[in-house]
């Protein structure tokens, strides 16, 4: 004759399971909008740097091949192309998803902002005093510019 045993059951009940998703359900909603400012500030962080280096890089190529390179600001569709006569130079930046270019500085009176602004650089000249304004989603604004006496193009966080 075998023993009764009390059989017992494991897993996990309809409640149990409610109660982890619901926990769940709130650390996400907690921590979900600190992600996505985080990423549009690495997006913002990202053009900034981007558009640095290529500015950077133009200014280089136009003293060491001697060549004036074309710098051409799209503020509606978002990019930048810098091209020079040297067959193989052509840099075009478009902006990420959220990044916008706000102004182009210097503002020239009676001059349509929606219009392609165009720059040169000129091998051995003064190199333009250029600046633009992008803004993400947040309305985070970072300034870069291109100092005139350094040659240098730096980022300036906006209030």
């Amino acid at each position: 004759m075998t023993p009764w045993r009390k059989r017992t059951q494991s897993g996990v009940t309809l409640l149990e399971m409610l109660i982890v998703v619901a926990i769940i359900g709130i650390i996400v909603g907690i921590s979900f909008p600190s992600i996505s400012a985080g990423i549009e500030s690495l997006r913002l962080r990202s053009a900034t740097d981007e558009i640095v280096s290529t500015f950077n890089s133009a200014m280089n190529r136009a003293d060491r091949r001697q060549i004036a390179v074309e710098i051409v600001i799209d503020r509606l569709q978002g990019r930048l192309i810098f091209a020079s006569a040297d067959p193989g130079y052509r840099r075009e930046l478009t902006m990420p998803s959220g990044v916008t270019i706000e102004r182009i500085l210097p503002v020239i009176p009676n001059l349509d902002e929606n219009l392609p602004r165009q720059f040169l650089i000129h091998p051995g000249g003064t190199v333009p005093r250029i600046a633009l304004e992008l803004k993400n989603r947040r309305n985070v604004r970072r300034l870069v510019s291109v100092d005139p006496i350094t040659g240098g193009a730096q980022v300036v966080e906006q209030p």
